[in-house]
């Protein structure tokens, strides 16, 4: 944009501390008040005003769950929110398999009136062998209030392998799950199927991309139609780990792991997050037992940011009187004060830096050959705009390192505290100079938000610009 030569701008130079690149924690967690300290609490279902969950806790003081071999038994609980911290003690929901059968983990319709959830197939006199070997399968049943009522098989449930952890998509119309059965890429691989006319499909193997030859299981699929599973697969934080894929133009993108903290060296699984990714919840040994965590995003995002200005050094000069009688016959020579010259009525010029520049406006009276000089003298002030500043590439390929650099950035007046970046995909950085890169193409709004104190007063200020990143497919 060309700038008038009227339009000074006051300017001070300040020094700026570097502040080097850093990776801020994009969640934080908690253990949930509910937790019971001795026993187990898994799988969380987010339901209006609280969740539903899974534990092998006791009935009450005096009243256990095992099996007929010793073990505890898992079943469903619910509990309400009191406020921001406080939840009600958690109740049992009612079924007919509570007491002799393990039960859970579950999913919940979108209508909150179905539930899918796990438990085990084999229901006769075999079940109740201490050697026997119980699978796990798939059942479906009306929730109304506390009360699990018309129970029903999975149709591929088997006796010979484990069908489990079930997820049901906002529709109903998908439905993921675990599997051990035969023909699978490792132990335990996710699979879905569809349900056409009111039968649900033969399940389908979702595929190298996301199973891999470890266990994958705890398939979770959000409204968005972003699907998040545990595994145990190298290349993770702990044993079981988080992980998230989503599809883009047609096929599930390769997983990605879930970050610290939600991630730990411990087991992670069973993650559910609300409409918004915002909040949400999963369950952990990273204490002694298996508990349920809240997670909440620290990403910031701004709703008003402005757009990154870019600076220019460009301006245009005007000899007004030229420019109104253009039949006098003077020719007009400016200085720049860089050491450039230019003839002309209206001329234009770009500076190469910023700078503080005396320029000077000499007359030829081309009949008498006079010349007049200085007939016009100001001062120019070139400066880079009062913002914020993001130096990076326009536009590049995806997988491609990014140089992000905020080191042009002009507030003056400003003790500069922390560079925070949103790259608009779920990332972040802080730092004046951080490196990224993007895994699909696309457009990004990335955002600069800058924090500091002004000098003397000592107030807190915050100033945000934002630059659109152009990421294209490789080639």
């Amino acid at each position: 944009m060309m700038k008038s030569l009227y339009c000074i701008l006051a300017f001070t130079v300040l020094l700026l501390q570097p502040v080097y690149m850093q990776s801020p924690a994009l969640y934080e967690v908690s253990r949930m008040s509910f937790n019971e300290n001795v026993f187990s609490d898994i799988s969380p279902v987010i339901i209006k005003d609280g969740i539903v969950f899974c534990s092998d806790r006791r009935f009450s003081n005096i009243v256990d769950r095992t099996s007929f071999d010793g073990r505890r038994l898992y079943n469903f609980y619910i509990t309400k929110q009191k406020d921001s911290t406080r939840w009600d003690s958690p109740v049992l929901l009612e079924n007919e398999l509570k007491m002799l059968f393990n039960n859970g983990p579950l999913s919940i319709s979108s209508d909150g009136k179905t539930v899918y959830f796990t438990s085990e197939v084999e229901r006769g006199k075999l079940a109740r062998k201490r050697n026997f070997r119980n699978h796990n399968g798939i059942f479906i049943a009306e929730l109304s209030g506390t009360q699990l009522t018309g129970l029903q098989q999975f149709r591929f449930n088997n006796p010979d392998f484990e069908t489990a952890h079930p997820s049901i998509d906002a529709d109903g119309k998908f439905l993921y799950f675990a599997s051990d059965k035969p023909g699978g890429l490792g132990g335990s691989d996710i699979y879905y199927s569809e349900n056409k006319n009111g039968e649900w499909s033969e399940p389908v193997n979702m595929g190298p991309v996301i199973n891999s030859s470890s266990d994958d299981s705890f398939p979770y699929i959000h409204s968005t139609g972003k699907l998040y599973f545990a595994s145990d697969r190298p290349g993770g934080q702990g044993k079981l780990d988080l992980y998230s894929t989503s599809v883009f133009d047609g096929k599930w993108e390769k997983p990605m792991l879930l970050p610290y903290p939600i991630n730990s060296s411990s087991d992670d699984f069973s993650f559910v997050a609300s409409e918004n990714l915002q909040t949400g919840y999963f369950a952990s040994n990273r204490t002694s037992t298996d508990d349920i965590f809240s997670f909440k995003s620290t990403i910031i995002r701004k709703i008003a940011c402005d757009e990154l200005v870019e600076n220019s050094y460009c301006f245009r000069f005007t000899e007004e009187n030229a420019v109104k009688f253009d039949t006098i016959p003077f020719k007009y020579r400016w200085n720049f004060g860089d050491g450039h010259i230019e003839e002309g009525a209206v001329v234009e010029h770009c500076y190469d830096r910023t700078g503080k520049y005396t320029v000077t406006l000499d007359v030829v009276n081309l009949v008498s050959g006079e010349i007049i000089y200085n007939e016009k003298t100001d001062t120019l002030l070139v400066e880079d705009a009062v913002q914020p500043y993001i130096n990076s590439p326009d536009s590049t390929n995806q997988g491609v390192d990014i140089r992000f650099d905020a080191s042009a950035t002009n507030l003056p007046g400003w003790s500069i505290s922390e560079y925070y970046w949103n790259f608009d995909d779920e990332s972040v950085a802080t730092g004046e100079k951080v490196n990224k890169s993007y895994l699909r193409p696309g457009t990004y709004n990335v955002q600069l938000i800058v924090k500091g104190q002004t000098a003397g007063q000592g107030r807190i200020m915050e100033a945000c610009v934002s630059k659109n990143i152009i990421i294209k497919s490789e080639p």
